[in-house]
């Protein structure tokens, strides 16, 4: 008895298989994922403190080399407190036009169930 050859029904499933994964996935752009509001805060806290501490760090270095004791470290202190809350900011703009779609839709979802109620 002659077994039949399993190359055409491996390839069917095969194609079966990338059709159904072409399907499922879709990339979602870093700005299109959703967040909580508790993550973005974690994450903006979490941005501001590597600026100040990286800031910081830099300072006590330098004045460690040069012995300039606390004036590079305050320079440097004040520098990655600028950068935190500019990356804090960018971070914010970057969620924002997702948080205006979904209130938007929100309200839109409001205003039809109210219609429909009388």
């Amino acid at each position: 008895m002659s077994t039949p050859d399993p190359k055409p029904s491996l390839e069917e499933l095969d194609a079966k298989l990338a059709a159904y994964k072409a399907q499922q996935t879709t990339e979602k752009a870093h700005q299109e994922e959703h967040y909580s509001q508790a993550n973005l805060a974690w994450r903006m806290v979490t941005e501001m403190v590597a600026g100040l501490g990286i800031g910081f760090g830099i300072g006590y270095g330098l004045d460690a080399l040069f012995g300039t004791t606390p004036f590079l470290m305050i320079v440097f202190t004040l520098l990655g407190i600028g950068a935190g809350i500019n990356v804090m900011l960018r971070t914010a703009k970057e969620t924002q036009p997702g948080q205006a779609a979904a209130a938007a839709a929100e309200q839109a979802q409001a205003a039809k169930e109210d219609s429909s109620v009388k």
